[in-house]
């Protein structure tokens, strides 16, 4: 087989040479693609594309998200009324559904899925879940144990049912007192977990520490990632990122390479590095390919990644090249569903 028979296919799995990522899963391939796939004398046999059957419809993973976010947000509603929620009805209807949306390929059209628009609280419960399920794959972490991040996840922020609209919903910054009524979501979320027999105490851990940071100020007990589950130093990431990208009360969604920079530096406060760099690691390579917008307004391919500098890489614009390496001052705002 011919590499000229790929045109047009995407890709079912990374296309590695020798540890560098040529060509990420979900990408459709175009000429320059196959040119330097035939460069690096990639052997055809060694390439698996996606079939028919492997093919997820953007509007399927949108459906079962309304559908994840309406079972969210009449749990949560429960909760808030009788002040108790049953475990096994997220276990066995939500974590599935979660399972669903995070085995999309295309990284990007998953997080365009999962970006909370307009329904905030409900819809960063379930981004959140699916970002987290995603991480612990990543980190290896076993289907068991994968499956537990996904329920503690979409639980994060229960504590916030005991919280008034009138904060949570408020379109600008919050006083001193309101903000410190919002950082009980944290205690409230694990008194309300705690109570239930039926829920693994980690589950109820991660309501209560998603918030906290290495540098100790986070909240509500300022510990350092040494006393914090494992689960909860995933969610702290996942949360962050979710929430950055996303439109909310009092700010727009945060350009993509500003998130990408202010995790990497610390501006959240310390999470825990390993798993920011695997999660940014993985977010990264899959822009190889993808489609771009600007800083300055224009629109563009990437093309080349280099390892040391992955966040400059090199973008084809129009017929000809722009390396963000030597154009400072540009970025990469926006990726292009």
């Amino acid at each position: 087989m011919r590499l000229a028979a790929f045109l047009g296919k995407k890709t079912k799995h990374d296309i590695v040479h020798n540890g560098l990522v040529l060509v990420p899963a979900g990408i459709v391939l175009e000429y320059t693609h196959l040119d330097l796939l035939d460069n690096y004398r990639v052997d055809p046999e060694d390439i698996r594309m996606m079939e028919e059957t492997d093919v997820q419809p953007p509007q399927a993973d949108a459906a079962v998200m309304t559908e994840a976010v309406r079972f969210t947000r009449e749990m949560f509603d429960r909760v808030r009324e009788v002040g108790q929620l049953d475990p096994e009805e997220f276990e066995h209807t939500l974590v599935p559904m979660i399972m669903q949306i995070s085995e999309n390929k295309d990284m990007f059209q998953l997080f365009h899925t999962v970006k909370a628009k307009d329904e905030y609280t409900h819809q960063h419960n379930i981004g959140v879940s699916v970002l987290s399920t995603l991480i612990g794959r990543w980190l290896g972490w076993s289907d068991d144990e994968v499956a537990l991040l996904s329920l503690a996840a979409s639980l994060h922020d229960v504590g916030k049912v005991r919280i008034q609209d009138e904060i949570l919903l408020k379109p600008g910054r919050l006083t001193a007192e309101e903000y410190a009524e919002m950082k009980l979501h944290t205690v409230y979320g694990y008194e309300i977990l705690k109570a239930s027999k039926k829920i693994n105490p980690r589950v109820a851990l991660v309501a209560l520490q998603h918030h906290e940071r290495d540098d100790r100020r986070g909240y509500p007990r300022g510990i350092r990632n040494s006393e914090m589950d494992e689960m909860s130093k995933v969610v702290a990431v996942a949360d962050i990122f979710h929430a950055m990208s996303s439109r909310r009360p009092y700010h727009e969604p945060m350009p993509f390479y500003k998130i990408v920079a202010e995790m990497r530096n610390g501006a959240f406060g310390e999470l825990d590095p390993y798993i920011v760099s695997v999660f940014l690691e993985q977010i990264i390579r899959h822009l190889l390919g993808r489609r771009v917008k600007l800083s300055d307004g224009r629109w563009g391919e990437v093309v080349y990644l280099d390892p040391q500098e992955d966040m400059h890489p090199l973008v084809r614009v129009d017929d000809g090249f722009i390396n963000l390496k030597l154009e400072r001052h540009l970025h990469i705002d926006e990726i292009i569903i």
